[in-house]
């Protein structure tokens, strides 16, 4: 393939990347449906829609009409001081969908800046109340983001940010509660240190870029239950779970609880655009109001709730409303349970698990991430391995026919590279 002229390392600094030794990335022109069109006219199936944002799949027109709508009438303004339908309508629309109290939804434009307000939010609700806790509970294979809070709350060890150990605040890093020795170890180290602990934060269900680990509604009910017993806010990360990709609209549906703050983004706007929400209780948001102006929430990012983005999410949740999403979910669940399951013989083949539009290959070491990635362009697949798991993510619409293609991919790929 001959390389567009544009594409060269002279200027531009990748993600996740050793760009000494980093190939150049695909050329990518165009893209609709659940298809990438590269510059040399290939066209590959996603299967990771693109980092687990484009549930819609690219280029819907709902969202694409309502975004060019609000591109003409008001494509930005500040929203300090200034006000727009798009975002106090979306505001409205995310509390009623969200369970219980959550009602109180602060935009900002990355699932890691949200994080950064949820544990802001939290510090300064025990600050304003006169009380100084400063430490998070964060868990063994956690990843929230890549900005400085965030990095401290990812796994310390095993995490991509392990180098940044002893730079960013340490904070309390425990095992999952998934059984009930670790549910006693837990409630034991709460109830000792729950005057330093600002809040509990965990990813419901799915623990994502950190491995894409797995565990049960149950373990979610239990963690608020121990915040409930300790006095404990308790933040639920749902930037990778949320909108349809566990198989309920978002995770803590399933495991019947609601956090005191949550956190969403990626498939937010469909994938269209960048925007996240933080969203608050009452008990959290009643504990900024007060006569004093510096028990106010002091952050405001400069394009906060723009109006573009607000937009985008307000065509994408009119989508999860007019066309079945969550029933498309679980029939890809269902597929990727039947289709996946003869990589469990593979002889490299740790584990192979399904939960809702996740489908994930464990190995049992590592794997040549680069190398299966170029092996499965070769067959018209845009699969991203990463540490020791191979994974799909696709997009909720994609068809059974194309999902097909991914799962043989992958298998057909595996036993090859395994022979």
């Amino acid at each position: 393939m001959t390389n567009p002229s544009w594409l060269h390392f002279e200027n531009i600094w990748l993600p996740y990347a050793q760009m000494k030794t980093a190939p150049l990335p695909l050329p990518v022109v165009s893209a609709n449906g659940v298809r990438l069109r590269l510059a040399d006219g290939r066209e590959l199936i996603d299967g990771v829609a693109s980092w687990w944002t484009m549930c819609h799949g690219y280029g819907h027109p709902h969202i694409l009409a309502a975004v060019e709508k609000q591109l003409r009438a008001l494509p930005h303004v500040m929203f300090g001081g200034l006000a727009h339908e798009p975002g106090f309508r979306l505001a409205a629309r995310l509390a009623a969908l969200l369970p219980g109290d959550l009602r109180h939804v602060f935009f900002t434009e990355s699932g890691s800046v949200s994080v950064e307000v949820a544990m802001k939010m939290a510090v300064q609700f025990w600050l304003n109340q006169g009380e100084r806790r400063t430490k998070f509970v964060c868990f063994r294979n956690a990843y929230h983001g890549d900005t400085f809070a965030a990095m401290s709350v990812c796994d310390p060890v095993e995490g991509m940010h392990r180098m940044f150990r002893g730079v960013v605040p340490e904070q309390f890093v425990a095992e999952l509660p998934d059984s009930a020795e670790k549910l006693g170890a837990l409630d034991r180290f709460l109830a000792e240190h729950r005057r330093q602990i600002a809040a509990v934060l965990v990813e419901p269900l799915v623990q994502g870029a950190g491995g894409m680990k797995f565990h049960m509604p149950e373990t979610c009910a239990e963690l608020r239950r121990l915040c409930d017993r300790h006095g404990l806010l308790l933040i639920f990360d749902e930037v990778f779970t949320g909108f349809g990709r566990t198989g309920s609209l978002f995770a803590c549906e399933q495991a019947g609880v609601v956090p005191d703050i949550l956190c969403l983004s990626k498939a937010l706007t469909g994938g269209t655009l960048p925007l996240a929400a933080t969203v608050a209780t009452e008990k959290i948001y009643a504990a900024f109001l007060s006569d004093d102006p510096d028990a106010a929430l002091m952050h405001g990012p400069t394009f906060m709730a723009y109006p573009l983005g607000c937009a985008a999410a307000n065509a994408s949740l009119d989508l999860f409303e007019m066309e079945p999403r969550v029933a498309q979910a679980n029939a890809i669940e269902a597929q990727l349970r039947e289709e996946l399951a003869p990589c469990s013989r593979l002889t490299g083949v740790r584990e192979v698990r399904v939960k809702g539009a996740i489908g994930v290959v464990q190995m049992k070491a590592p794997v040549d991430a680069l190398d299966l990635r170029a092996r499965f362009v070769e067959k018209n697949c845009w699969i991203k391995p990463f540490g020791d798991v191979v994974y799909l993510t696709p997009p909720l619409v994609i068809s059974a026919a194309d999902l097909s293609i991914l799962t043989r991919t992958i298998c057909e790929t595996l036993r090859e590279s395994l022979d």
